[in-house]
């Protein structure tokens, strides 16, 4: 493990003491390292380094942290005692010598790297002229302090510390460092060093003063400081991989904590596990805020209340797997600490870990929701999640079929005769004519035949196909209608075509039954277009398709059988039917046999065969696109690339596909750019143009980005709040069919935030979303039907909905239905829950945050600053007051 040595020290300019006089002689004396042969070296260490050593601990006991002493300790060789006396002997020489004679020392000691006649160097190119430093240091009224930075042989040369000039840099560039952690003026600064490239441990001496005398002193947090800002510079490829480690520790620890302090809360309740203590601390904990003046935050409590709040965090960890986890992290915390310090930090009680210091203030928020009887909520982030995760299945989308490959269509109008020559099938119309195949060209541009995207162009050629009959025309009208493309949005109108369409269609099959109509009777069903959304009918004509092995029949009938739609769900059938359309080379079908493979769903899981699929199925969306340039391959071309799934994660060529697909009113694409610019991941965060294009997504009544609308102006960070706005979004997505604005509004009107309280309106808006399959909504049903809070009290009711949630994975509803008959009121251990969600978040170790040369935090940011740290339990400068000078 890399590590950074950092010895401190300071000159008062003080005399040597009679008992030091032989080790001044032996530092005035010495020619560099102890020269002993390659033969000798590794013998044992002599009487006379061994006494010296003895004496040398005995005066500096700090000396025996140094990486020379592990070295003797392991190995108590002639060289490494060697080694060890010279370098501790140097690093306390300000203890037995002046200042004068400690920088002729390191400006000229042997192994010194000199950039002229000397060693010495310092910030700019300006040469130094060592007797004027000598004068100036020597008449300095003022404490000098004299660090000293050394490394291992093999970590300076692995890091390019093993020369003067690139310490030279360093130091340069961490000077607003220095100044911060001596408390000196930036202005005031001086400093000069001169690199030692000794054979085991390079290092580099420093001399730091400030020019005002009596400014400056140095704390051990000072040293802290010091050693993190050089550390982090030079070990800045080895600390990535234990980040890396510590964030896997902390999700271990989530995971752990999650699981076994919930349980250990919740039998609590039930008296499977007895834990009366916190029980009664939140309970009176609750009770004295009642009667508590002033903030209810930490730092303003008075002690006997603190000491409360400490006791019911400290009774967290004592779950055994939860005790381990937090070991576990504070061992990869070490690792880190290690680089900074000699003595990584012991490991604390939760109260006292500073990582955790917000969850004292989450206690008391949750006790004090307790004192007012409020109905609390229990659930993942992602139920109230801003930005849920849009569809990357084609059966939410509008046209739950996806398109047909163009060179397979017109291959049913063109069969090929034995002798090669094509003619027109005698049971249909020419349906795939010039004309429609220019209209489509025009509807999504073909760069290719240098045609630009013109949607009126390609709304008059299809008028011209509709009057000839063409069904497929018909069909693109009632879209063009639907989406206020080329035309004026028109529902009606739309409709119209559609029914047009399916009529011709059934005409046609009526004439001579075909595979192709087949599939585009039941498409039309199964989507509700032209006529009454009918599954039934749907899988029936799906069928009859999918018999003659029509690779789009298949994909749709397994589609259908995957959700149990007209037919009784069957996972089995469904790879099945997507398996047989995936070997024909159908993308969709390869997408979604994928998945079921990556997820063990009517199959065994198959990681390897999953990725496979994936795999097809992004080159055969990719050779899809630049045939028809259809928006939803669009969609599916840009969900993958920015999920990195059949592919690797490209957020740009993503945004490309969705911007493409988004122009042709594709509301999902718009739904997914809104994300994009909201979150900023891999592109610059853009708050009016996340808005634009959520709102563009919106006005198609697209339900996601409603509800993401209705989130932002209900929270108000990003955008100012409007209650009324966001209301509104959330009511037209919850029309739509959102559950998670369904189950938002229900929380709403519940708890009487931002809205005046509607328990009976609470409890619509809760059971649409319980009915659409939201294990929130199920659980906080069955919580208000146990509770009898707000509703009259119906246990049945209750177990209905738990039943429902559980089946989703419900942590929560599970013990509620295992323990129906030994309830009593959840408050304590909910709110407990709760504060483990909050410490699963901030268990994380982030290096302090500096403030960057040239920049200073303004007066009214610092007061705010304080003011949070004295609310989280941090007296006034407390950092300050704890210091003292070494």
């Amino acid at each position: 493990m890399a590590r950074l040595v950092i010895k401190n020290g300071y000159l008062k300019g003080r005399k040597a003491t009679s008992h030091l006089n032989h080790l001044v002689k032996y530092i005035a004396t010495r020619d560099g390292v102890e020269k002993v042969s390659n033969a000798k070296a590794l013998w044992n260490s002599t009487k006379k380094q061994q006494s010296l050593i003895t004496q040398i601990i005995r005066e500096f006991p700090d000396s025996k942290e140094s990486l020379e002493y592990e070295d003797y300790l392991a190995e108590p060789n002639r060289e490494n005692a060697s080694e060890f006396i010279s370098i501790t002997l140097e690093q306390h020489i300000e203890q037995v010598g002046d200042k004068e004679k400690y920088l002729d020392y390191i400006a000229n000691r042997p192994r010194v790297e000199k950039f002229d006649t000397h060693g010495l160097f310092t910030v700019g190119e300006q040469p130094l002229i060592l007797s004027q430093v000598a004068k100036e240091i020597a008449e300095h009224s003022g404490n000098v302090w004299t660090p000293i930075i050394s490394l291992r042989r093999e970590d300076a040369e692995k890091f390019g510390f093993d020369n003067a000039q690139s310490w030279k840099a360093l130091i340069s560039s961490k000077a607003m460092e220095l100044t911060e952690s001596l408390k000196i003026h930036p202005d005031n600064l001086k400093w000069y060093a001169a690199f030692h490239n000794e054979s085991h441990h390079p290092h580099v001496h420093m001399i730091c003063y400030s020019t005002n005398p009596n400014e400056g002193y140095l704390t051990k947090p000072g040293i802290r400081k010091m050693k993190s800002a050089l550390a982090t510079e030079i070990f800045r490829q080895e600390l990535i991989p234990l980040y890396g480690e510590k964030t896997q520790k902390r999700d271990d620890l989530t995971k752990e904590a999650r699981i076994a302090l919930r349980k250990l809360l919740i039998q609590m309740q039930s008296d499977t596990l007895r834990s009366e203590k916190v029980e009664e601390l939140i309970t009176y904990l609750a009770e004295c805020l009642k009667h508590t003046a002033g903030k209810k935050q930490y730092g303003y409590l008075k002690a006997e209340l603190k000491n409360v709040v400490d006791e019911i965090v400290d009774e967290l960890p004592k779950d055994e797997r939860v005790a381990k986890a937090y070991t576990l992290w504070q061992k990869a915390k070490g690792q880190i600490e290690n680089i900074y310090t000699e003595t990584p930090s012991q490991q604390l009680p939760l109260s006292k870990c500073s990582d955790f210091k917000s969850i004292r203030n989450m206690v008391i928020k949750e006790a004090m929701e307790i004192s007012k009887g409020k109905f609390i909520f229990d659930e993942s982030e992602t139920a109230d999640s801003i930005i849920p995760e849009s569809p990357a299945d084609s059966s939410m989308l509008p046209d739950s079929f996806p398109p047909e490959n163009a060179d397979d269509i017109q291959g049913e109008f063109e069969p090929q005769k034995e002798d090669g020559r094509h003619h027109r099938k005698s049971r249909s119309p020419s349906w795939w004519s010039e004309n429609y195949k220019q209209a489509k060209q025009f509807f999504y541009g073909d760069q290719d035949a240098g045609i630009t995207q013109d949607f009126v162009k390609a709304y008059s050629l299809l008028l011209l196909e509709a009057e000839l009959n063409n069904p497929l025309a018909m069909y693109d009208l009632g879209r063009m209608n639907a989406d206020g493309l080329g035309c004026s949005e028109d529902a009606d109108k739309s409709h119209q075509w559609y029914e047009k369409a399916l009529t011709v269609f059934h005409a046609a099959e009526s004439e001579k039954p075909w595979k192709y109509t087949q599939y585009r009777i039941g498409k039309m069903y199964a989507a509700g277009l032209g006529a009454e959304q009918d599954y039934v009918k749907a899988a029936q004509w799906l069928t009859q398709s999918a018999s003659e092995k029509y690779k789009y029949a298949e994909y749709s009938l397994a589609d259908l059988y995957y959700r149990g739609n007209g037919v009784e769900q069957d996972y089995q059938t469904a790879f099945e039917l997507y398996l047989h359309s995936a070997k024909q080379g159908f993308p969709y079908a390869s997408f979604e046999t994928g998945k079921m493979l990556r997820d063990g769903i009517g199959c065994d899981k198959n990681e390897e065969k999953a990725q496979k699929h994936f795999s097809d199925a992004f080159h055969g969306f990719t050779s899809l696109e630049k045939q028809s340039h259809d928006d939803k391959l669009q969609y599916r071309l840009g969900w993958m690339l920015l999920n990195g799934i059949g592919t690797e994660k490209d957020i740009l060529q993503a945004r490309s596909y969705f911007e493409k697909a988004a122009l042709v009113g594709n509301s999902f694409a718009s739904y997914q750019l809104g994300k994009l610019y909201l979150g900023g991941e891999g592109i610059l965060k853009d708050i009016p143009e996340a808005l634009r294009w959520f709102s563009i997504s919106a006005q198609q009544k697209n339900q996601f980005a409603e509800y993401a609308l209705g989130c932002l102006y209900l929270k108000g960070e990003d955008v100012p709040k409007d209650v009324a706005k966001a209301i509104s979004y959330l009511k037209s997505a919850a029309i739509n069919g959102n559950e998670f604005a369904e189950y938002r509004l229900g929380k709403l009107y519940l708890t009487g935030e931002d809205v005046s309280k509607n328990v009976e309106t609470a409890l619509q808006y809760l059971t649409a979303s319980a009915n659409q399959g939201n294990q929130y909504a199920q659980y906080t049903l069955g919580k208000l039907y146990l509770m009898g809070k707000d509703i009259l009290k119906d246990k049945e009711e209750a177990v209905k909905w738990f039943t429902l949630s559980v089946a989703q994975g419900n942590i929560y509803a599970q013990f509620f239905l295992d323990h129906i008959d030994e309830f009593k009121e959840p408050s304590v251990m909910l709110a407990a829950t709760r504060l483990l969600h909050h410490m699963s978040r901030i268990i994380g170790d982030t290096p302090p945050a500096r403030i960057p040369p040239n920049q200073r935090a303004d007066r009214k940011l610092l007061q705010k600053i304080r003011a949070k740290k004295q609310a989280q339990g941090q007296k006034q400068d407390d950092h300050e007051q704890s210091m003292h000078t070494l």
